[in-house]
């Protein structure tokens, strides 16, 4: 994730940790590479700009602490302002960040996006997240009338991962059938309903009517853009777009794991001033994360997350079964069985390379292990 950003302000970054001093001409020559950098991951013209602005501001002049070099100061400061561009750390920039949960069941959830964004696959991808994480129960409808089996698509979603959705009854508008959904959680006791509307190649009156209408009928708690972080400053467009007609609280960004620049993540907060809420990882269907800038800052700065591999860590491995497995290995008891055991839960966890990105200063050699296959190997 965002390896090709994370790669070019390293090295940047390295040649400021080798200094034992700075001027503000080393301060300036090393943002205007940062600034490259940014670019070339396709950040917005101004938001670079702006960013840039502030590190300097700060940077110059800044009172060095005598437990650090200057050019950790530097680093210091592009690694908040870097927090503040993903959406910031403070107690209500963390709200912001999470789904907003606290309101009378059931709690409508409305689902907007162009087509290709993967918007009904997130959908039954939050819809597994709020079922097993949150134990939330959880209703799913599709409002999609257009696509050719697009209500049979989440459908078939629901089955497979053992969440409800709403009986399809042909001919009704998106509207009935949001209705239709409401009141159906009402009554049976669900506490959130996602509500999977129609994409389009592009935004268009009709979609944006359509979409205000369900809005008007259902008065969501969360209305949440999904777009596809490869498309790059694309994805930003269209989130502004949406924004001046729909009342947006929040983005899923999908294919985030497949975007090696980043720019569409560092500028979706700045351009549309929306909240990155989650991130798609990966093709399987618990591959969503919550999006924490901070945590994100400092993946993209190579000093991992260690918080989220916990987290993962915590999800995938039985407590149980690892203190068994311990014991074994205290009384050399650990056969190839256990070995397989513990592998195939590392490779639940994300794989070797998967591990080492969230760990602090393995991003090099992650690359080297990238090189070899080694997860394939394993």
């Amino acid at each position: 994730m965002f390896d090709t950003l994370s790669d070019r302000l390293g090295s940047i970054f390295d040649k400021l940790r080798g200094q034992a001093s700075l001027s503000e001409d080393d301060v300036s020559a090393a943002m205007r590479e940062v600034r490259v950098a940014l670019l070339e991951a396709d950040v917005a013209l101004p938001v670079a700009r702006d960013f840039i602005k502030r590190v300097k501001d700060k940077a110059v002049g800044q009172e060095v602490l005598r437990s650090v070099t200057p050019g950790q100061m530097v680093i210091k400061i592009v690694s908040d302002e870097l927090v503040e561009t993903l959406g910031g750390s403070s107690e209500a920039d963390i709200r912001a960040q999470a789904l907003n949960l606290n309101a009378v069941p059931p709690i409508p959830i409305l689902m907007v996006g162009l087509q290709g964004s993967g918007k009904t696959t997130t959908t039954a991808k939050i819809g597994l997240k709020l079922q097993k994480k949150e134990k939330k129960r959880v209703l799913m409808a599709s409002l999609d009338t257009r696509r050719p089996a697009a209500q049979e698509q989440l459908r078939i979603l629901g089955e497979q991962n053992e969440i409800k959705t709403l009986p399809i009854i042909e001919g009704q508008n998106p509207v009935d059938i949001a209705k239709r959904a409401m009141e159906a959680a009402r009554l049976q006791g669900f506490d959130v309903v996602l509500l999977d509307t129609a994409g389009r190649l592009s935004i268009d009156g009709a979609l944006m009517q359509e979409v205000a209408d369900i809005e008007a009928a259902t008065k969501p708690v969360e209305t949440l853009l999904v777009v596809d972080a490869l498309t790059g400053q694309d994805a930003v467009n269209v989130a502004e777009n949406f924004k001046q007609r729909v009342k947006l609280t929040g983005v899923v960004m999908t294919r985030i794991d497949g975007d090696g620049r980043g720019g569409a993540a560092l500028s979706m907060r700045a351009v549309t001033g929306c909240p990155i809420k989650l991130m798609g990882v990966g093709e399987k269907a618990d591959a969503l994360e919550d999006f924490h800038a901070e945590r994100v800052a400092n993946r993209i700065l190579g000093m991992g997350d260690v918080v989220s591999l916990v987290e993962k860590a915590s999800e995938v491995v039985d407590q149980k079964e690892a203190e068994k497995a311990a014991k074994k290995m205290l009384k050399g008891q650990f056969d190839l069985n256990d070995l397989a055991d513990q592998l195939q839960q590392m490779r639940k966890i994300g794989g070797m390379s998967g591990m080492l990105s969230m760990l602090p200063g393995m991003g090099k050699m992650k690359k080297q292990l990238d090189g070899v296959d080694l997860d394939d190997k394993v």
